[in-house]
């Protein structure tokens, strides 16, 4: 398999700490598969495939009501967060060139106490599984410090607001319904080919089927569900911090095979840093301008919903 697996149970959650040697042998693995490939499976992260069906479960609960009883949680209703809510199928458009993508979402970017949310037990599961990966997604950041011989507060201190509103971490819960292949529009995606926009992404998958990883020969791969594994990868941000050192993949979800009426779902949490963190390389080069990282994510916005 083209894409790694590493055993990140030195360092899984509920371990207080990681001996040297553990943390260099993780730093070296880590670091030899974002340099390769952009992603990497991480297996006993402490994160259990119970909790993520969990997530799963209460987020299709959601999908499947009329789109009337989901339209009060959509995203831009929300006025301490414009990026938290419901976004309905073929609205977003990750390659702008292609039609909108096939899939509906839910984005948890608030854990603000006067949010709205669908159940009290949608937020409760929600809110619990973001503070999870949060946990999760700062040891990593950790580890890739270390692997590139910088201090290993250099990224945890520009992620210390995730969770609330001054920082653009994002739990999305993603829903591929059926494809009506008679309704599909030409060169359309489950989810166009794209890069994520902050930091890294941790990707949890319902099943095997359609997501797919462009290597750096240019050729797509599959990145099959692994049960019990997180799929990690590096994003546009973390690209330009480390001066391209890191690689930033492109990815799409296909359309599954004509006939397949089969559904898809999956959780991504993005990771950003800080809206007011400035990305600079941290290797002193001037290879990438500094750039706040708010603002990065709001143009990358612009141009997946258009000019809104």
């Amino acid at each position: 398999m083209l894409i790694p697996v590493v055993d990140f149970g030195a360092y899984k959650l509920g371990e207080n700490e990681v001996s040297g040697e553990q943390l260099e042998i993780l730093s070296w693995q880590i670091k030899k598969a974002f340099t390769e490939v952009g992603f990497v499976y991480l297996q006993h992260t402490g994160i259990t495939q119970l909790e993520v069906d969990e997530v799963l479960k209460i987020s299709k609960t959601f999908f499947l009501l009329p789109d009337e009883m989901k339209k009060p949680f959509s995203r831009k209703s929300f006025a301490n967060n414009p990026n938290h809510g419901w976004v309905s199928s073929e609205t977003e458009r990750l390659n702008p060139k292609r039609p909108g993508d096939l899939k509906e979402v839910f984005n948890i970017s608030s854990l603000h106490p006067d949010m709205r949310w669908p159940s009290d037990m949608f937020r409760e599961i929600q809110s619990s599984f973001f503070l999870r990966c949060k946990d999760l997604c700062l040891r990593v950041l950790r580890v890739m410090a270390h692997s590139l011989g910088l201090e290993p507060e250099v990224f945890l201190n520009a992620h210390r607001l995730i969770g609330s509103d001054e920082n653009g971490s994002t739990l999305r819960s993603l829903y591929y319904p059926e494809v009506r292949s008679d309704r599909v529009k030409e060169g359309q995606l489950r989810c166009g080919e794209h890069s994520d926009y902050g930091s890294i992404t941790l990707v949890f998958q319902s099943q095997e089927g359609g997501l797919q990883v462009r290597t750096r020969s240019g050729e797509f791969v599959n990145a099959p569900s692994i049960p019990g594994t997180v799929l990690v990868n590096i994003a546009d941000l973390m690209q330009r911090w480390t001066s391209d050192v890191l690689l930033s993949a492109v990815h799409r979800v296909l359309l599954p095979p004509a006939g397949d009426s089969s559904t898809r779902q999956s959780m991504v949490f993005f990771v950003q840093p800080d809206d007011e963190a400035l990305i600079t390389c941290c290797d002193g080069s001037n290879k990438y301008p500094p750039v706040k990282s708010g603002a990065y994510l709001m143009e990358r916005f612009s141009d997946s919903y258009g000019r809104e």
